[in-house]
Order: C-alpha cells, then sequence, then structure tokens
C-alpha cells in the first residue's frame, strides 16, 4: 500500500520532505569545469591578470575585470553570482571563511568528480581515469529517469565528449548531447538544423571538447521544445583554456558561463512550466592549483588544492542566505541527494551517498 501511494504522488507532482510541501518541479544541476573557488569568491586573480606567460591575447583584462575590492571583482566577473545568486539563493565553498567544500574522491580531475557529483559517492576503485568507458555506477539521472513521473522528461548537454560515458547513455537510455554530436530526430527546429551546421564550420581548439556556446543553445533549443523536468548541463570551456595557460580566455569564459546562467533564470521566470518551480544547482568537477603559481592550469592528485570546489543553489524552496559565512565542511557527493529532496524524492544508490545540505531545503 505504501509502495502504491509514493507512485501517486511520484505521478501527481505532489512531492514533500518531511511533511513540507515542496514547489520545485524542475531541476537543472549546472557545472563549470574546473573552476576555481579563488575567482568565484575573489575574482581575477592579481598574480595572473596581467602575467604575460597567461595573458597574451590583446585584451585588457584590468578594465574589464580589475578592481582593489575582492567583492567588484567578483562581482565584475559572475554578476548574476553575485546579483541575482547572492541575493535569493546560496554560495557554498569561500575557504577565507571556513566554509569549505571538497571533492571527497581523491582523483581530482573530471571524470571522478562527475561521477560523484551525479552518483553521490566517491569509486577512486573503478572510476580513475577519463577514458571513455562506461559508467558501472547508476547516477541520479538514471534514477530519476527510471520513475513514472520522470521517463522521457531528463536529459543532458555537455560540451566534453566523455558524458555519454559517465551518463551511461547506453544503459540509461537517456538523450545526451555532448562533445560535437548534432541534435538528431526527426522534427529538428530551424535553429537545431542551423546549429548543426554552424557546429561543422566553427572549429574548436580541442580535440574533444566543443565550444559552450554550442552546449547552451542546444540545450536552451531542447528545452524549450520538449519541457523536460530534470537537465543537467556541463559547461567545459574554462577547464580548457586553463590547461592551456590561457588566463584571460579562461575568465572570459567563466564571464560568459555566468551570463548563460542568467540567460536559463531569465528563461524560467518567462515560461509558465517552469516559472516558480524551477531550482537550479551549480558546481565544479574539480579546483586547481595555486602554488607553485603554474599549478593554476592543472589539478590531480599531485596538485595541491585541486580538491577544493564550490556550490550554489537558487530555486522557489532555498532560503536566500547569499553567501554562506558560517564554517562548515560539504563534500561533491552531497550534490546528488540534496538534487533529489529538491524534489521531495529520496536517494540512494549502491553505496552509501552524501547528505542532504539540509539549509538548501526550508527549515
Amino acid at each position: 500500500m505504501k509502495n502504491l501511494i509514493f507512485f501517486f504522488l511520484l505521478l501527481l507532482g505532489s512531492f514533500t520532505v518531511i511533511g513540507q510541501s515542496l514547489k520545485t518541479e524542475n531541476l537543472f544541476i549546472i557545472t563549470f569545469d574546473g573552476l576555481r573557488w579563488q575567482e568565484l569568491f575573489t575574482g581575477a586573480d592579481s598574480a595572473l591578470i596581467t602575467n604575460k606567460d597567461y595573458v597574451r591575447d590583446g585584451w585588457d583584462l584590468k578594465q574589464l575585470f580589475w578592481s582593489d575590492s575582492p567583492d567588484e571583482r567578483r562581482r565584475k566577473l559572475m554578476p548574476f553570482f553575485w546579483g541575482e545568486l547572492a541575493k535569493h539563493g546560496q554560495l557554498y565553498g569561500n575557504r577565507k571563511l571556513g566554509n569549505y567544500v571538497d571533492c571527497s574522491n581523491n582523483m581530482w580531475f573530471s571524470y571522478p568528480g562527475y561521477n560523484e557529483i551525479l552518483c553521490g559517492f566517491a569509486d577512486d576503485q573503478r572510476i580513475k581515469s577519463n577514458n571513455k568507458v562506461n559508467n558501472p555506477n547508476v547516477t541520479l539521472l538514471e534514477y530519476l529517469h527510471n520513475l513514472p513521473a520522470f521517463k522521457g522528461k531528463v536529459a543532458a548537454f555537455c560540451s566534453w565528449d566523455v558524458f555519454p560515458y559517465i551518463i551511461n547513455r547506453e544503459r540509461s537510455q537517456i538523450p545526451v548531447n555532448a562533445g560535437f554530436e548534432s541534435a538528431i530526430g526527426s522534427k529538428l527546429s530551424e535553429r537545431e538544423k542551423f546549429l548543426n551546421e554552424l557546429q561543422t564550420q566553427i572549429p574548436s581548439p580541442w580535440g574533444g571538447v566543443r565550444l559552450d556556446g554550442f552546449t547552451h543553445h542546444y540545450a536552451m533549443e531542447y528545452v524549450r521544445q520538449n519541457k523536460p523536468k530534470v537537465v543537467y548541463i556541463s559547461y567545459g570551456e574554462t577547464d580548457d583554456f586553463a590547461h592551456d595557460g590561457k588566463y584571460g580566455a579562461y575568465l572570459r569564459s567563466a564571464h560568459q558561463t555566468d551570463k548563460f546562467i542568467q540567460a536559463w533564470w531569465d528563461y524560467f521566470q518567462q515560461d509558465a512550466h517552469y516559472r516558480g518551480k524551477t531550482t537550479i544547482l551549480v558546481t565544479t568537477d574539480h579546483g586547481r592549483g595555486t602554488v607553485p603559481l603554474d599549478t593554476w592550469r592543472s589539478h590531480g592528485t599531485e596538485v595541491a588544492g585541486a580538491g577544493q570546489i564550490w556550490i550554489a543553489a537558487l530555486g522557489p524552496d532555498t532560503p536566500p542566505r547569499g553567501e554562506v559565512k558560517e564554517p562548515m565542511q560539504l563534500f561533491q557527493n552531497q550534490v546528488a541527494k540534496t538534487a533529489a529532496a529538491l524534489l521531495g524524492l529520496p536517494y540512494t544508490n549502491a553505496k552509501p551517498v552524501g547528505d542532504v545540505i539540509a539549509p538548501v531545503l526550508p527549515k
């Protein structure tokens, strides 16, 4: 009888957590690849922004992103985060305030980080490379896709071409558009057809990662047409520009991704399907180094600080605490269960998952 009641609650979309009604019916998980907490919370790095070893593209980065005030620098770099999200949502991970967010995996690079975000646990024994190997673990996306209320209502759009394996598209049957894949289907919009054509005409600087503008606009058009309930979006440029040692491009990409997230939020406010019923969770897969200076380009177990990350949340159920300044310790493995809880759902997996980030939900 209890299973029958739960089934009908799923069908109706009437979800509760510990007796409380929640407004969130749609959830978007968004990730920046390898964006340091230092830039998010203090803006452009004074040791890098005029360093000729890392700024070689002719842009006046100081005019664009510099101020003597760290608060002003971060607002220049990420205006949506420090405007809308800081006013109405929550941000975790400013280590200068003793507010820590860390990977629980010990790899500190992409596939292990994305597995931890999407599954809710680290798997250092099996997920220890970025190879294109199907994930043996079930992600939160697959878990939700298998529930009646979310069947056919889960999708992913990613710049990195390894994501079909991380999400295990073959097993999960979740629509995943990643890397240089085109939009597919018999009823493509004119915009999707144009993106398919344009993607073949604009070369990416990298072999396995497309430019984030394609990921964003493919995702936006799909959402407009299909109105999914749960969407995962992974923007990848920040990590690859950092690996290339291009600090200016890294900053401009972070700034543009902030604009992309603002575009999502603005869209949610004007679309009846999403307005007042949509939460976004934003995070990153790993951090980067700081000392020696050149380790800002790198990450991995051998790079000090590369396991340091951040988490942000914005939505109708999340109290507006802004930048959370209390000392605390959070982990990457808490994202998945928190996402499920915002939808009013329990979440378990084959291994124990991280706890819900309780302040993200109403008391």
